[in-house]
């Protein structure tokens, strides 16, 4: 398999953003670090972290094209991601939604603590 792919990327439903994501070797977890680079790298001080993945699977039915959004909740379904485009090369850009979540540590950060009154 080739080691990119074409990716067009909508953070939290904002207009996508295309980029190339690395195959070779990759998990979920791996995917999501790379998901994270990039916002960090379009949005600097963003503390939102990936927390779900969803692509676009086309299916080629009667000459007809249609979508299913699936999620990717583990290395299978990465695999299977990839695998697909990879096989049906008539799909050259691979359509990822990914929402971004802050965590716990940083809502409870960001909270304004009342002031002390005496």
């Amino acid at each position: 398999m080739i080691d990119l792919f074409s990716v067009s990327i909508h953070f939290n439903g904002r207009n996508p953003q295309m980029f190339k994501l690395q195959y070779i070797n990759i998990t979920l977890k791996c995917l999501k670090d790379q998901l994270d680079e990039i916002n960090q790298g379009l949005n600097p001080g963003d503390t939102r972290r990936v927390e779900y993945i969803w692509y676009e699977r086309p299916t080629l039915d009667d000459r007809r094209i249609t979508l299913s959004r699936l999620e990717l909740k583990n290395v299978d379904d990465v695999r299977s991601m990839f695998s697909i485009f990879w096989h049906h090369i008539m799909f050259p850009l691979i359509n990822v939604f990914v929402t971004l979540l802050r965590s716990p540590e940083d809502l409870l950060n960001s909270l304004i603590l009342p002031e002390d009154r005496d």
